[in-house]
């Protein structure tokens, strides 16, 4: 697949979109479509999608690794109609800006810290949290800061306890958590940093490989092709077992809290065990728990039925 030739595509997919000055006059605004905005955030450029109306009930769209608020592009439209919906890129990943290493020391409790800025920045008193991947450790540290705030939780793909993660990756993370940083166990992570991790992470598991788009994992070439930006994700991946040790923490929460929790999770994850789901049910029996017959990025084949599923349980 050539980059090049899809981004150029979308380019002109944009522009072909865009109405002709003679006709602005008689546009009819929509209330779903997607607005594309930026915001300075703790002196950092933070990109961001939004869609909805601002009076209306907020979902807060935090992504996954090595993907961007993107991965949400077709959620939004499909929920703006009902809710005030948020999505937007970490520091260092997608649009964002990646700050200098003296500038943000890329850690998951500093993620969680910029987003929490972020909400306040935008007037976002309360909000649900939609967290994958990396939008969990992001995510739940959010919620035990600050409690009050969270309406809600929905929980793709992230794991809040050690039977959520696949066995041989989870051994891997805990050994390296063992002993001093060396150049080995940082060339490792960044070997994980790469173009190869987005396209499997977007296609093992798939039920219809076939019918994927590509631009996904085109969308996520661009900020893989950017060397601080991949300084930044490969901090991150050395910072994962930062979350391990917040696993008891986080679980204490949901027990307490109780918070209304809907699980939408692909069962083929390469990464994330399927029973990570289950785990959240024992902890809040209320959850609401959906399996579905793909992979990591399970919006990709059932966004559809992902948006239904959040109507219906947050009316």
């Amino acid at each position: 697949m050539k980059i090049g030739s899809t981004l150029a595509a979308l380019m002109l997919a944009a522009i072909a979109a865009t109405p002709v000055a003679g006709n602005a006059a008689n546009a009819v605004p929509d209330g779903t479509a997607i607005r594309y905005r930026h915001a300075t955030v703790d002196n950092i450029d933070i990109f961001y999608r939004e869609a909805g109306n601002p009076r209306a009930p907020t979902l807060l769209l935090l992504h996954g690794f090595p993907s961007s608020s993107a991965m949400f592009r077709d959620l939004m439209p499909l929920l703006a109609d009902r809710f005030h919906v948020v999505a937007p890129d970490y520091p260092g990943m997608g649009a964002s800006e990646a700050p200098a290493a003296d500038k943000f020391k890329p850690t998951f409790d500093n993620l969680a810290t910029v987003m929490t800025d972020f909400a306040v920045k935008l007037n976002l008193s309360n909000y649900i949290l939609y967290m994958q991947d990396f939008g969990g450790p992001v995510g739940m540290r959010m919620a035990v800061r600050n409690p009050e705030r969270v309406d809600g939780l929905i929980i793709q793909n992230s794991p809040v306890s050690l039977d959520g993660w696949d066995a041989k990756r989870l051994a891997a993370i805990q050994a390296g958590a063992v002993g001093p940083m060396t150049p080995e166990k940082r060339a490792a992570a960044a070997a994980r940093v790469v173009q190869a991790t987005s396209n499997l992470l977007h296609q093992y598991g798939a039920a219809h490989p076939e019918q994927l788009n590509p631009d996904s994992w085109a969308v996520d070439a661009y900020a893989l092709n950017d060397p601080d930006k991949r300084r930044i994700m490969t901090d991150l991946q050395l910072d994962i077992p930062s979350s391990l040790t917040l696993y008891p923490a986080w679980q204490d929460y949901l027990r307490s809290r109780q918070p209304r929790t809907l699980v939408v999770w692909g069962r083929n994850d390469p990464i994330f065990a399927p029973n990570g789901g289950d785990v959240i049910k024992t902890l809040i029996p209320t959850a609401d728990v959906h399996y579905y017959n793909t992979g990591h990025f399970a919006l990709e084949e059932n966004g559809a039925d992902i948006a239904g599923e959040i109507r219906r349980y947050f009316p």
